[in-house]
């Protein structure tokens, strides 16, 4: 009897510490960088969120004509700045630039228990503001909120990006414990999932990438650092095995860790021969001006 009531006091703090980590994993450290656009016609503007709070955005127009606009999505702890590089090689090809922080991040408006659901809820604030079909590029957990925003907004998107996402949620969240610390991981991970998965309503499951994936149908690029340790490349092929009708790209990144493929020799070349493949450059006469 004394055995087993020490086992059921046991299972309930265990119980009440995963409840209190689960919080905890989602208010994971904010590390925002400071790189402002320094391009074009910048507009630094506050759009209200869903929950009534705002979320900052830059939108960064052409000197000349606008070949379109590209939507890009940070990922997790960071914010707006995190997508100006990438941002700035679109702009070099006359694309008008749009970065947001998702609440909870930058200076956007906290937000409890943030996810990628809220990040897909940001997205689409935006989306809704520009009111016009876009390029959409997400970046880890930025491209897990795109790929929702994508499946709920089809007629928005003419082109969807990828970077360093993942297949499985509960896969890669276990994998990414495992990779921040491997005792947490395999003692803590499979109960926060549970709890996640109990306070979402069953949502982790319905909404991960590769279910997602399968209402996909406009032209998807997927961008993936070879190196990258908190969510291996292999997440990306099986996520791309996941579309269905959509046309898909890979572009693995050699040497690249989680956030470095943009910095690599072969991502312009890629990203230049994907948009110039669907149409988003113009006509091909115009590809001469477009080498860098």
């Amino acid at each position: 009897m004394n055995m087993f009531i020490s086992l059921a006091a046991l299972a309930g703090v265990y119980g009440l510490v995963t409840l209190v980590l689960t919080y905890i994993v989602q208010q994971y450290p904010r590390n925002p960088v400071q790189d402002p656009p320094d391009w074009g016609h910048v507009e630094d503007l506050r759009l209200e969120a869903v929950d009534g709070g705002s979320i900052e955005v830059w939108r960064v127009l052409p000197d000349g004509p606008s070949r379109g606009t590209i939507l890009l999505m940070h990922g997790w702890g960071r914010n707006r700045d995190r997508m100006v590089g990438r941002a700035r090689i679109f702009a070099r090809w006359g694309f008008t630039t749009v970065m947001h922080s998702a609440r909870d991040h930058g200076h956007s408006s906290p937000s409890r228990m943030m996810n990628i659901m809220k990040f897909a809820e940001d997205i689409e604030t935006v989306l809704h503001w520009l009111d016009e079909p876009v390029l959409l590029y997400g970046h880890s957990a930025g491209s897990g909120g795109a790929l929702i925003a994508a499946v709920r907004n089809p007629e928005k998107i003419r082109l969807l990006f990828l970077e360093g996402v993942f297949a499985e949620t509960r896969e890669a969240l276990m994998h990414l414990y495992i990779w921040a610390s491997p005792f947490f991981g395999h003692c803590f991970g499979p109960m926060i999932l549970f709890w996640m998965n109990l306070f979402y309503r069953g949502r982790l499951r319905r909404m991960t990438p590769c279910r997602l994936a399968r209402d996909i149908t406009m032209p998807v690029m997927l961008i993936h650092g070879e190196k990258d340790r908190r969510f291996p490349v292999r997440f990306a092929h099986q996520l791309k095995a996941c579309f269905n009708s959509a046309p898909v790209t890979l572009y693995v990144a050699q040497g690249a860790g989680h956030s470095a493929s943009s910095t690599t020799p072969g991502y312009i070349p890629a990203i230049r021969q994907f948009l110039a493949r669907h149409g988003a450059l113009g006509p091909v006469e115009d590809m001469s001006k477009l080498e860098n």
